[in-house]
Order: C-alpha cells, then sequence, then structure tokens
C-alpha cells in the first residue's frame, strides 16, 4: 500500500467512498445550463443565478454525501431517546404512568403550560441547527485531515466552553484554564502552520475548529437552558430536537435536489450502511453521555473524548500508514495536555495544600517520633552504664 503523508490530505482517497455518493451524469448538464442561461436572461439575473448556484453548490453539491449523512441518517434518530428512557424505567422501577403522562409530566421544562408550538420552535430551532452544523463541519474536516488531526481539534471545545461559561453564565475564574485555553488556541495555531496557512490543511482546521466552536456554545445554551433537569427531560428534549429535525432540517436535501444543486440518483446507489451505522453508534453515544454524566463522574466521559485521539491515531498508523509530521505530533500533544488541565476541578488549589499540608504534618510527627525514641534510648544506655544524674537543689 502507498503510504501517505500526513502534510497531504490522506482521507480523500477512502473518506470519499464514505462520505460522497455516486453523482449522476446529470450534474453536469445541470452546472453547464446554470452557465449557459437563455438569451432573454439579462446580466444582472445571470450573476444572481451564479451566485445562487456557486453558494448552494458549496452547501450541498461538493459534500452531496455528508449533507446525506448527516441529515437523513444521524439527529433524526435521536426520537428514539425518550421511548428507550420510559422502556428502561420500566424494567427498572415498574412505573405506572403511562408514556403519555410521563412525556407530559417531562414537559414541564418548557414551561407550567407544558410545550406549545411556539416554544417547541423556539427552544429546540436553536439546539438543532448548532447540533447540525456541528456534526456537518466534524465530517467535512475529515475529508480535508487525518481522523486524528479532527480529534485533536475537536478537543478544543473544552477551552472554547469555559471561555464562553466565563463571560456568559459568569463561571469562577481560573488561571490554569486560561492557560489551558491559550495552549489549545497554540495547538490550533501549530496545526493550521503544519502546511503553511494553505491548501486543504488549512480548510481542514478551520473547518474543525468551527466544529468544536458550535459545539461549545451548544453545550454553554444547553447548561443555560436544562442546568438542573433530570434524565427524564433530557430525553424528552432530545426526542423533541430530533423530531425538530426530521420535520425542517431533512427538507434541506430536498432542495437541494429541486433545485438541481443535487442528483441523488437511485435508492440503491445511497450508502444506506453507513447511514444506519453512523447513525446508530450516534443514537448510543448520546445515549451513553447523557445516562453516564447521571450514573458516574463527567470527568470519565470527558476523558473518553480525550482517548479517541490516540485511538484515531493506531488506525491511522496501521490501517492507512499515515505518517505524521512533528509539527502536527507536537500540536496535537499540547492540546491534549490543555485538554487535561481543564479536566482539574475548581477546588484543585485549595486541594492541592491541603494535601501538601497532609504530607508536611505526617513527616513533622514521623521525625517527631523518631526524636523521642532516639531520646529514650540514649537514657536506657546511660542507665544501663551506672550513670546517675543528681538533681540539683
Amino acid at each position: 500500500m502507498k503510504k501517505h503523508s500526513a502534510r497531504v490530505a490522506p482521507l480523500s482517497s477512502y473518506s470519499t467512498q464514505v462520505l460522497t455518493c455516486p453523482i449522476s451524469e446529470g450534474e453536469d448538464g445541470s452546472e453547464s445550463h446554470a452557465e449557459t442561461p437563455g438569451s432573454e436572461t439579462s446580466e444582472e439575473s445571470r450573476s444572481y443565478q451564479t451566485c445562487t448556484h456557486t453558494a448552494l453548490k458549496v452547501l450541498g453539491g461538493s459534500a452531496a454525501g455528508a449533507v446525506r449523512l448527516l441529515l437523513l441518517g444521524g439527529s433524526n434518530w435521536n426520537i428514539l431517546f425518550f421511548p428507550i428512557y420510559y422502556s428502561g424505567l420500566v424494567v427498572t422501577t415498574r412505573e405506572k404512568q403511562t408514556p403519555i403522562q410521563k412525556f407530559r409530566e417531562c414537559s414541564k421544562l418548557f414551561g407550567e403550560d407544558g410545550m406549545t408550538l411556539k416554544l417547541f420552535v423556539k427552544r429546540t430551532a436553536p439546539f438543532s441547527i448548532l447540533w447540525t452544523l456541528t456534526n456537518y463541519l466534524y465530517l467535512m474536516a475529515l475529508k480535508k485531515l487525518t481522523a486524528t488531526d479532527v480529534s485533536a481539534l475537536y478537543c478544543c471545545h473544552k477551552a472554547f466552553v469555559f471561555l464562553l461559561s466565563w463571560i456568559v453564565l459568569k463561571d469562577r475564574f481560573m488561571g490554569v484554564r486560561i492557560v489551558a485555553a491559550i495552549m489549545a488556541i497554540t495547538g490550533i495555531v501549530m496545526m493550521a502552520y503544519a502546511d503553511g496557512f494553505h491548501g486543504d490543511s488549512f480548510v481542514g482546521v478551520a473547518l474543525a475548529v468551527g466544529s468544536a466552536s458550535t459545539s461549545a456554545l451548544y453545550k454553554v445554551l444547553f447548561k443555560m437552558f436544562l442546568g438542573s433537569a433530570n434524565l427524564g427531560e433530557v430525553a424528552h428534549f432530545l426526542s423533541t430536537m430530533g423530531f425538530f429535525n426530521l420535520i425542517f432540517i431533512s427538507c434541506v436535501p430536498l432542495i437541494l435536489y429541486f433545485t438541481k444543486v443535487e442528483h441523488l440518483g437511485s435508492l440503491s446507489s445511497l450508502p444506506w450502511g453507513y447511514l444506519c451505522g453512523l447513525a446508530g453508534m450516534w443514537l448510543v453515544f448520546n445515549i451513553l453521555v447523557h445516562v453516564g454524566v447521571v450514573l458516574t463522574y463527567p470527568i470519565l466521559i470527558s476523558i473518553g473524548t480525550l482517548l479517541s485521539v490516540p485511538g484515531n491515531a493506531a488506525v491511522d498508523v496501521l490501517k492507512h500508514e499515515v505518517i505524521f509530521s512533528v509539527v502536527r505530533l507536537a500540536a496535537t500533544c499540547i492540546i491534549c495536555l490543555g485538554f487535561l488541565l481543564l479536566l482539574l476541578p475548581e477546588e484543585w488549589d485549595s486541594v492541592t495544600l491541603r494535601f501538601l499540608a497532609t504530607i508536611a504534618d505526617k513527616k513533622t510527627e514521623e521525625h517527631g517520633e523518631e526524636l523521642t525514641d532516639s531520646s529514650v534510648h540514649t537514657r536506657s544506655r546511660s542507665r544501663a552504664n551506672g550513670t546517675v544524674s543528681i538533681p540539683l537543689a
């Protein structure tokens, strides 16, 4: 197998089969038609049509497979979150409420009156758009960079969450997290500098950082809106967001199709295996993350994100024979180190000082015990030699 270098988009040779589908011959015809409009069309109309077609082409045509993979396969499966939650609730606690009653009970997170059409759109639309942008930009970055680079850059979302939480939510200021954020930005610049700020590498870095930024904004808004929500309310919200995606965002492929930007072809040409597999893994990921936070510690979920970097690196090296440059390795290590610093608790400094004070106290006690033992040993030797101390009057 030919070896790939990390300086040249190594994923283009195998990720295209996942993220794109065969394009029918009609696409060329649509492009030529857009470039040669009828004689009755004015110059201004031709310019407007060309700009519109170019914008839609950037949105969908150049990444048609990614759009289908994301919009048709992934987010809609979140609808199953609440049914899975209710099924687990029935098995573990023998819930006597009907699904409708439980659904209405969990709807109180939208307000005392429950979920209305206005609140449905107002609450779910921003999260749905941010969710879609996060995954879309991540998939597009995978076409330009290796999975290791993309996963490392995505770890910067932790630094962005801290900065947004500090500014928007007025969270506690921590110097060590500022240092971690600076390290994350340094890693981003080094990753972009690896190929000289040009080419597919720079575009891939921009897409991955954009994905991390939208993910950070999603999490901050999620904390603002669902900061004290229980697992049932979170399941209700994610299912509602999946329903919103099914109704509104899934219309995007249809728009691209009817505007002749994207030609779907036959249904058999769609990568149904990848669609269903990725959608299922996304659903399992959401379940494990939100249930894991309730049942375990949040830090364990964050460590799982960090472990994706060495895991992807092993796959890239062993399967795809990618050779990483020194600059990329250094950037990845800096980003991961900053990510670990962000996992430190807020009271890490006081905890560290108490730990050091405890160790110092133990050493002092041990030293005092040694001095006491040595003095007792000295007195016993003096008595054995017949030495008597006479007290002075």
